[in-house]
């Protein structure tokens, strides 16, 4: 499987599966359609895979491609997050690198002020909610550092940043650990066991912590009641055997988080990432 193809094979199961408070086929919400997030990665994975271009211009080119083609910000952070995984799977692939995990270094410690620039102007072009200014390194001025010591200052309050930071550690010791050993991002669309396995994952970040797109929209309070609730429903998936969607206390927890526009963004950007990152995994 092509890195391409991986990651629009992890874009369509990201949609394909219901995600209380997130954007799928079953359930679309925050004025968005599953079919814009298809349409976005389509149009995003072209400049994302393109063959030995920096990080920071595969996260322009995807950014200004999707929203073409989507008219709004669908996959910002899912831009962020796969944009270091295909320059590391490339430097895997031609030899460039002992592990997944050592390639994934070794491009997180070759950003620099350009890619950081590159990136801020995405950032800025996609204007995600709730964005606001920061003390340091503001997205709207020029940059003075790389990109990874850009993402570093902001580790503290954004999951993804927190990503660039340290090596990408939680899609291997959270989002990996909560697939199935014997997972397949090659399985039969929409089996049984597999949309259980997506939106298992899904809910494995959503309980692991606070959701930074809804802390910078809603505050801390209701960023950890949404996480007290999906580790509550993480429980239930692991007995179950199972999506949850026969429930109808999982789909009222849905149609609830969407009625007061609570939209766990960053968790279902993990959840793409984590998906894509599988493909490669064990290589």
């Amino acid at each position: 499987m092509t890195g391409r193809s991986a990651f629009l094979r992890a874009c369509a199961l990201d949609v394909a599966v219901r995600k209380p408070g997130n954007v799928s086929e079953a359930s679309p919400g925050h004025g968005m359609q599953a079919a814009q997030f298809i349409a976005s990665a389509q149009a995003a994975a072209g400049p994302l895979f393109e063959p030995g271009a920096r990080v920071g211009r595969r996260i322009e080119g995807a950014v200004q491609a999707s929203w073409a083609a989507a008219g709004c910000n669908t996959n910002l952070g899912i831009v962020l997050l796969c944009a270091p995984l295909a320059s590391a799977a490339e430097l895997l692939q031609a030899g460039q690198a002992a592990s997944l995990r050592a390639a994934i270094e070794q491009v997180l410690q070759s950003l620099d002020i350009d890619d950081a620039a590159a990136a801020f102007r995405a950032i800025t072009q996609a204007n995600p909610g709730g964005l606001g200014n920061a003390p340091q390194q503001d997205v709207h001025a020029p940059p003075s550092i790389g990109l990874r010591e850009a993402m570093a200052l902001a580790a503290g309050r954004d999951s993804i940043a927190r990503q660039y930071r340290d090596g990408f550690a939680e899609l291997f010791d959270i989002g990996l650990r909560a697939l199935p050993p014997a997972f397949s991002l090659m399985a039969v669309a929409k089996a049984p066991d597999l949309a259980a396995a997506v939106q298992a994952l899904y809910l494995a970040w959503l309980a692991a912590h606070p959701d930074s797109h809804i802390v910078r929209k809603h505050g801390e309070a209701v960023a950890h009641s949404v996480m007290s609730a999906a580790q509550g429903w993480q429980a239930r998936a692991a007995t179950h055997g199972g999506t949850l969607d026969a429930d109808p206390a999982f789909i009222a927890w849905d149609d609830s988080l969407k009625a007061r526009r609570i939209n766990p963004g960053t968790t279902a950007d993990l959840t793409v990432a984590t998906l894509l990152l599988s493909a490669w995994h064990g290589t």
